[in-house]
């Protein structure tokens, strides 16, 4: 039976920055359906206003796939702020979910927030990706602190390519202490309904998130735990086809 992926990304980014991880994933799963949506405040929806609880996300996210004639249930792949869309959304309609994988994610219930967060990171996030007016360096900031498997030309590179996509689609200022302000407010239920199948992935690597807190998610809920000892907090973009066997692994 063809199944319907859905792909939500993180804080402050966009469909786009999936890059071409969502064509590699169709052209090795054929039979299926590869979907990504947009958050609110970012990317199509640039111009509205971001919800400050994730709850407000998952309402955005379901209404999306209706629009488009997708119909549930959906196997999410979520990272960061969009694995707790997707766990808020797996506890809210576990009948609308048939798999989930959380990648690279956190809770205030399980982390505090210098886990959450990686105090070395403070400045410079806050400088160069919060503040600062020059996007370029912007951008460069981001992918500096979150891909571990790119050289520095590659990056550079992409992130000439980021700077047009916040051109055309800006993430407000506001916009962008809104999700931070849902995602640092993000209280993950105890334990996720037992009847949808679902697992925790994480770079080794990551600078941004600590890797303990995917440790500590997986062990309270009981789910399988999936680590690249290497990758960063962009695990599709440092390693996307280990993510993709690692994905077709965890329905199979």
């Amino acid at each position: 039976m063809a199944r319907t992926w859905v792909l939500l990304r993180g804080l402050v980014r966009e469909q786009k920055h999936w890059e071409d991880f969502p064509a590699k994933m169709q052209a090795a799963l054929p039979n299926d359906t590869v979907v990504t949506l947009d958050l609110p405040g970012n990317g199509i929806f640039h111009d509205q206003p971001s919800p400050t609880c994730i709850g407000g996300m998952v309402i955005h996210a379901r209404e999306q796939l209706k629009s488009q004639g997708h119909n549930g249930p959906y196997h999410l792949v979520a990272l960061s702020l969009g694995a707790m869309t997707a766990v808020q959304w797996l506890s809210q309609a576990p009948n609308e979910v048939a798999f989930a994988a959380l990648i690279n994610s956190s809770s205030s219930r399980f982390s505090p927030f210098w886990q959450r967060l990686r105090p070395a990171n403070y400045v410079r996030l806050i400088r160069e990706a919060i503040l600062v007016r020059d996007p370029v360096r912007k951008e460069r900031a981001i992918l500096e602190i979150t891909s571990n498997l790119h050289d520095q030309a590659y990056l550079h590179q992409l992130a000439d390519k980021w700077v047009e996509y916040a051109r055309l689609q800006p993430v407000s200022l506001t916009n962008s202490l809104r999700q931070l302000l849902a995602a640092m407010r993000f209280h993950a239920p105890a334990s996720l309904p037992g009847s949808v199948p679902a697992m925790i992935i994480c770079g080794g690597g990551d600078r941004l998130v600590s890797p303990s807190c995917s440790r500590r998610m997986a062990e309270a809920w009981q789910l399988p735990l999936k680590v690249h000892p290497q990758a960063g907090h962009d695990l599709p973009l440092d390693a996307p086809q280990w993510l993709i066997n690692t994905l077709i692994e965890g329905v199979t």
